[in-house]
């Protein structure tokens, strides 16, 4: 591997679930002199092992992972909190001339990090009266208010997740434009270089596919067991997660295990084509593949990618 070459202040690495970004970012921070710091929503969760695929001690190599773990299941994530502790992480390791190095595929989480990204306050009656309105009508509904009035984040939200359609409707109620108003704008607060991991739809399916049945074997239905009874199934966004939804229908008897399987490789693979749109649409986003025959060399592209952004 090519000698370390002066990092950016930070790096991003990016792209739908399976692509291959956790060892990405080991191997960068390894070579950089950095860490990680965790951007998937998810593994903020403690207890959320199995399902979202945290790199077991062994397979973090060594480098520091920060906002793992950070989360009990029964708090309601908040991008704006995120924000607030991801770029404390940022500013200490600049400080100490180390490189943060982001990793994860939660879009809003990166953007909330290294972006000009500013969240609206909150109307008590209007948050009030939408999340009647969710109880009432079920997220399709409102999801399809959502579409007629904001069609960008229609797309980047799921129609299941009644949290975040709730907000940003609320949002738009608020301020009169679009929830995706300042979220598609890019103003950094950091100098950045963001890498993309890019694997063809097939080969990401299979993947996919491949990682739920491991995770099956691996035991994540005893895993939402456990977290069940920690509160899992009242927890607003940790509910949510692809796996443990599913998994927490088939402990309530609503569907079978297979099923609550076969759901699970669906959903993951509706939301790999999110996570890929809304990465696309940023255009400071450098893709390298990361297909099976290619991985090898991945890291040491995406070297390069840093040092061409470090002289440029």
């Amino acid at each position: 591997m090519r000698k370390a070459a002066p990092a950016p202040q930070v790096i991003a690495v990016v792209g739908p679930t399976a692509a291959g970004k956790s060892d990405l970012g080991v191997a960068l921070a390894r070579h950089l002199d950095g860490e990680v710091v965790n951007a998937d929503s998810m593994q903020l969760y403690r207890g959320m092992d199995i399902g979202t695929a945290k790199l077991t001690t062994e397979e973090r190599q060594g480098i520091p992972h920060r906002l793992l773990d950070i989360w009990d299941v029964t708090e309601a994530a908040s991008v704006a909190e995120y924000q607030r502790l991801a770029r404390a992480e940022i500013d200490r390791l600049l400080a100490e001339g180390r490189t943060p190095v982001l990793v994860g595929g939660s879009g809003l989480y990166i953007k909330g990090a290294i972006d000009a990204l500013e969240f609206p306050g909150t109307d008590p009656a209007v948050r009030s009266r939408l999340e009647d309105e969710l109880a009432e009508l079920g997220p399709g509904a409102l999801h399809a208010r959502l579409a007629a009035a904001d069609p960008d984040a229609a797309r980047a939200i799921l129609p299941g997740n009644g949290r975040r359609i709730v907000r940003a409707l609320e949002v738009i109620e608020i301020t009169g434009k679009p929830f995706t108003a300042n979220l598609l704008g890019e103003t950094p607060v950091y100098d950045a270089v963001q890498i993309g991991v890019d694997v063809e739809r097939p080969e990401l399916d299979e993947r996919i596919t491949r990682r739920v049945d491991v995770m099956w074997e691996a035991g994540l239905v005893d895993e939402v067991r456990e977290l069940e009874r920690a509160g899992l199934r009242e927890g607003r966004t940790a509910s949510r997660a692809l796996g443990y939804q599913q998994v927490l229908a088939f402990l309530a008897g609503e569907c079978t295990e297979r099923e609550a399987r076969d759901e699970t490789v669906r959903a993951t693979k509706r939301f790999a084509r999110r996570q890929d749109s809304w990465f696309r649409r940023d255009s400071r986003v450098h893709w390298l593949s990361g297909a099976a025959d290619r991985r090898a060399e991945l890291p040491e592209l995406a070297l390069a990618l840093v040092e061409r952004a470090v002289t440029a």
